[in-house]
């Protein structure tokens, strides 16, 4: 059944068309206007099919792009290996743009998102979104803006890549596409990522991101101020700024190749207004009329791009009448059959189908490939001049494709062609370079044919028992030191302990050292070397265009890590304190952790984010530099959370985070505990025992490591929580009592059967957890342990549901040795009698 607007629509465009007559010759390609025809069509049926299927229960997404087809001359001004992070109403760029790839059916494509299939060639029939690997298409379902700070990094790791040497899917001279909305256009996340890219070219270094803004004029109900977008934006120093109307087709067409050229050859950041009118409503079930008058409905009608570009055809003799009205309705009946088809086609059935993209999991190549002591052996790939692509309308040159290109290994599928590779540094690179990374460096590939399994270690999935002893009592554990990991395996001599600061830094370097698509960067990290030294001396030795300094704004600096993924970099961004994270983490939870989901792995952004957290600091206090809220991160589908509590932890963790980012694409925390960054004693002054040497190894995914062997009680902890439940358990033994400690390490996902194995060991389990008591890691060790079939006694003593507050008042909230071994003795006391198990 079709509504009232719907009929409204087509008989305005029929009379319009048939009202027309011709008054003249356009100069430009009949042909090109006649495919850009036909793909506003093609999205505007595309609409109304998605309408259609769900006011029958067929179709579940109805969110349109009427009134924005005028986006069709982004396509036809950009190349198809120019990658593009679109609007949600961008549905003639996705038409025009795939029709421009052999073999790619983008009605088909776009109705099976619609109907949510399995079919679906880009999300797999988990969310209807605009992506294709084949079009550089990255898919986005973003309706704040977050997608701007990854585009924004894009754009900076592609010129990045270049001057590494590194090889990357994305041509040399490609200019990455952004689009959004008006009512986008005024989130902080939008806002930052273009005082991001406009404080980038204000340091000479290039920026070639082009930013669309599609201004209809309204975000949902609310009016965007008519001029706003101009006046927030058109003056901008440092920002090109470009404004034609989507409903003229020949303006937007030569103002968006004016602004795709400008941005090409000056490889810096412009912004493109679109004016355009949102027909339909914002969604299907959206009743416009409730909230707009009729007038202003009216006027956006008289603006339908896909009526002017239908007039537009007869009035300048490029095709007529009839013919006009004879492809639209060939287009609508194409649509209307092929809507029909996708209904019956499979639907995702089981959540491990649903789930599959999230967290893949390859351990043993992870293993080899942190084991590995050498760049993996591939060399750039050979280089082809650029050549103008056939059909392409605005002249821009576009490179040839080469048969013979190797397979690819950044973090998204290539768009097909391959990239020119200029052979002198850009002069407008401010930045020093040391003599090591002038030449171009081996591509690393993300780990699969070069890496082999057969490298593993033997039992490299054993729960690690450093210093446990034959006996029950904890007082007899050897507290760490240089005998308790072995060396590197080469002949050479157990390395010297460290602190765990020390470690994280020594590991930095090697992996810098070892694989040129590391990349660490964050505030501060540079000249300074970390607010507590942690990247001291990497940018001296590794230069600045690998270790560097970003600017002050943690949705910038996590764009970043996910643009840089996307160019086939493994990014380490830091995020200075845990509390900084949380405005931010849209980027993580929204962007970073979805795109494989909603692009059923066929696209990835590899990224391991260091974060320095919790409490515990002494002279340095207040809440934000002392924050223990990790729930927000713990929940966030297939994401994976690391927390060291030691030096030799630190090290091997790290490396695995890095080696399951290369070659899993997974996005990884490493929360490192601020307070035990230069710790060197644990049990009494000078006794240096939480040193430990940084083993060049990887630890184990998911695994848990054990302290000690003591039957009486498990107590499980992490981070602070470990040396100080580490002195408990001797102050117990001393009375009789003997614990062993288990280290979880991992916080998502938990280590479960280790936990299992260790609470039946000895029949009670005491959670030592220094979050807070709602929310907190202990919530999910108890469901952990209750879900596993544990029925002994449990106990867990937290932190309070509190901010930090500043000086003494802290250990009023924070969990304390003495709240450990009083829930100790109280859990012991009241189980069964010791020395029965």
């Amino acid at each position: 059944m079709t509504s009232v607007p719907e009929t409204a629509l087509d008989h305005r465009f029929r009379a319009a068309v048939t009202a027309a007559t011709a008054t003249g010759r356009t100069q430009a390609p009949e042909a090109d206007f006649l495919a850009l025809f036909d793909a506003q069509v093609t999205s505007r049926q595309l609409d109304l099919a998605a309408r259609g299927l769900t006011a029958a229960g067929r179709g579940y997404y109805s969110i349109g792009s009427s009134g924005h087809e005028g986006n069709v001359a982004l396509a036809a001004a950009l190349r198809v290996t120019d990658p593009a992070l679109l609007h949600y109403r961008s549905g003639a760029f996705y038409v025009h743009r795939c029709h421009r790839i052999p073999g790619s059916d983008p009605i088909r494509d776009v109705l099976r998102g619609v109907v949510a299939a399995v079919t679906d060639p880009i999300s797999g029939g988990r969310h209807k979104v605009f992506g294709n690997a084949a079009a550089a298409i990255i898919p986005q379902t973003s309706t704040i803006a977050s997608h701007l700070p990854r585009a924004v990094g894009l754009a900076f790791a592609l010129d990045r890549a270049t001057r590494l040497g590194r090889f990357t899917s994305w041509p040399t001279d490609a200019v990455v596409l952004c689009s959004f909305g008006d009512a986008s256009a005024n989130h902080s996340t939008a806002a930052g990522a273009v005082s991001t890219a406009v404080h980038t070219a204000y340091q000479r270094l290039p920026m070639p991101i082009l930013f669309v803004c599609e201004d209809n004029g309204l975000g949902i109900s609310v009016p965007t101020p008519p001029g706003w977008i101009e006046q927030a934006y058109g003056s901008r120093s440092g920002l090109r700024y470009f404004s034609a109307d989507g409903s003229d087709l020949p303006e937007a067409l030569a103002v968006s190749a004016e602004a795709a050229d400008w941005v090409r050859a000056s490889r810096r950041p412009a912004f493109l207004r679109l004016r355009t009118v949102r027909l339909l409503g914002h969604a299907g079930s959206d009743l416009e009329s409730a909230y707009r008058r009729a007038a202003d409905i009216a006027a956006d009608l008289d603006h339908d791009p896909v009526t002017a570009t239908g007039r537009f055809l007869v009035t300048t003799g490029i095709a007529t009448a009839t013919d006009v009205l004879a492809r639209y309705d060939a287009i609508a009946a194409e649509v209307s059959a092929v809507a029909a088809q996708v209904t019956t086609e499979p639907k995702l059935s089981s959540a491990a189908a649903v789930t599959a993209p999230l967290a893949p999991s390859h351990p043993a190549l992870v293993d080899a490939d942190a084991r590995r002591p050498a760049p993996l052996p591939e060399a750039i790939p050979r280089i082809t001049s650029a050549a103008t692509t056939p059909g392409h309308s605005t002249g821009s040159a576009a490179p040839a494709s080469d048969s013979t290109r190797p397979p690819n290994h950044s973090g998204a599928p290539g768009p097909g062609t391959e990239p020119s590779r200029p052979t002198s540094p850009d002069p407008l690179d401010s930045t020093p370079t040391p003599s090591h990374d002038d030449a171009p460096e081996p591509a690393v590939a993300p780990g699969r044919a070069a890496i082999s399994p057969a490298t593993t270690a033997p039992n490299s999935a054993t729960v690690t028992r450093h210093g446990a002893t034959a006996g029950p009592s904890l007082g007899a554990v050897t507290s760490p030191g240089p005998g308790t990991v072995p060396g590197r395996g080469d002949g050479s001599p157990p390395a010297a302990p460290v602190t765990l600061a020390q470690a994280v830094n020594r590991t930095l370097g090697e992996l810098l050292a070892r694989d040129g698509d590391v990349l660490v960067f964050g505030e501060d990290v540079g000249r300074k070397g970390g607010v507590y030294g942690v990247t001291k001396g990497l940018q001296k030795s590794f230069g600045a265009r690998r270790v560097f300094d970003t600017i002050l704004d943690e949705q910038s600096l996590l764009g970043l890590g996910l643009g840089a993924g996307l160019a086939g970099f493994v990014p380490i961004p830091e995020i200075q304190y845990l509390a900084y994270v949380h405005n931010a983490l849209d980027q993580i939870r929204g962007e970073a952790a979805t795109l494989r989901f909603f692009s059923a792995g066929r696209f990835r952004n590899p990224m391991v984010v260091r974060i320095a957290g919790y409490a515990y600091q002494k002279g340095f206090g207040g809440h934000f530099h002392n924050d223990d809220s990790v729930a927000a991160l713990r929940d966030i589908p297939g994401l994976l959370i690391a927390s060291p509590a030691r030096a030799d932890d630190a090290a091997e963790m790290l490396r695995t985070c890095v080696s399951a980012a290369r070659v899993d694409g997974r996005v990884c925390v490493f929360l490192e505990p601020i307070a035990l960054y230069h710790t060197r004693d644990l049990y009494r002054a000078g006794d240096d025992g939480w040193l430990a040497p940084a083993g060049s190894g990887p630890a184990a995914l998911g695994k848990a490591r054990i302290y000690g062997a003591g039957t009486d009680l498990t107590i499980v902890s992490f981070a602070n929580g470990v040396p100080m439940s580490l002195r408990v358990a001797a102050r117990l033994s001393a009375r009789g009592v003997h614990a062993r400690v288990l280290d979880l390490r991992w916080l998502t996902p938990l280590p479960v059967d280790d936990l299992l194995e260790h609470a039946h060991a000895t029949g009670r389990v005491l959670i030592a957890d220094e979050t807070r008591r709602s929310g907190g890691v202990s919530e999910s060790v108890l469901a952990a342990l209750l879900d596993g079939g544990f029925t002994g006694p449990i106990a867990r003593v937290t932190s309070a549901d509190s901010f930090v507050p500043l000086g003494p008042a802290a250990a009023t909230i924070l969990l304390s040795e003495n709240d450990i071994k009083a829930a100790a003795e109280r859990l012991v006391t009241a189980g069964p009698e010791i020395g029965t198990r």
